[in-house]
């Protein structure tokens, strides 16, 4: 499993999504108007959107804020304009990061970000300088308990996933975008119980992290980043063991 869906999981189940609830619904807004704006109202034409209602579903967001996101996407209502932006640069330990951010205000987001990058010990670079690394994919996690090995490769694998990863209790299934919810679909319609599912950029090549204090300051920076209001996601291609990243955890 990468290293950011890796800390991603522990995090979650350690409850820190509950305890940001409002922070969580202000990133599903703007991600919900901001995907409604790019490709219409409409989900089951529009991936995007249909990708970030069901993370508000799944964060308990009221659908009345839900459609109003949405309304706000296309036009229904005044909303504001969102731009997307993209951060690259370099963590602790020579850990790659990418950001990606929504804002109103790329002067004020660029400012916040850079100044996260320099408390934390992290470089901001150019454009290009990292985003190489990193490639979009589907990312599914599955409990170990709650299905065979056998049956859950015969029903991903032929629904078109490009790989399945065991990692500690859980499968890793990783897809193409274009397979994303065609896997998703074939999982559900078999009874198998995802625990998470998501779009996600997986790093073709990861910097080992094997001391505890350079774990600290790489979590720590990537946590940072997330908890700011403009970014949506920050990823590393950091490779944490597991017994540091449980000690962390702690």
């Amino acid at each position: 499993m990468s290293g950011h869906s890796k800390w991603a999981t522990i995090k979650h189940k350690k409850g820190a999504a509950d305890a940001k609830r409002g922070q969580l619904f202000t990133k599903l807004t703007k991600e919900i108007t901001a995907a409604a704006r790019a490709g219409g109202g409409e989900p089951d034409s529009n991936p995007r959107l249909r990708l970030a209602l069901a993370k508000a579903r799944e964060g308990n967001m009221p659908k009345d804020n839900i459609d109003r996101a949405v309304k706000k996407g296309t036009g229904e209502l005044p909303g504001i304009s969102y731009e997307e932006v993209m951060y690259e640069g370099y963590a602790p330990g020579g850990v790659a990061v990418l950001v990606e951010a929504l804002t109103d205000n790329k002067n004020r987001t660029t400012a916040e970000v850079r100044n996260i990058f320099v408390k934390h010990g992290g470089n901001l670079a150019g454009a290009g300088s990292t985003a190489w690394i990193f490639h979009k994919k589907g990312d599914i996690l599955i409990d170990k308990a709650k299905v065979a090995e056998d049956k859950l490769m015969e029903v991903a694998l032929g629904a078109g996933a490009e790989d399945l990863k065991t990692d500690g209790a859980v499968y890793e299934i990783i897809t193409a975008v274009k397979d994303f919810d065609t896997v998703k679909n074939a999982l559900t319609a078999a009874g198998i119980e995802l625990q998470s599912s998501d779009l996600t950029m997986v790093p073709g090549t990861a910097v080992p992290v094997k001391d505890q204090e350079t774990a600290r300051k790489v979590l720590g920076f990537i946590d940072a980043l997330e908890e700011h209001d403009d970014v949506n996601n920050a990823y590393g291609n950091f490779d944490i063991p597991d017994s540091i990243l449980s000690e962390l955890a702690k």
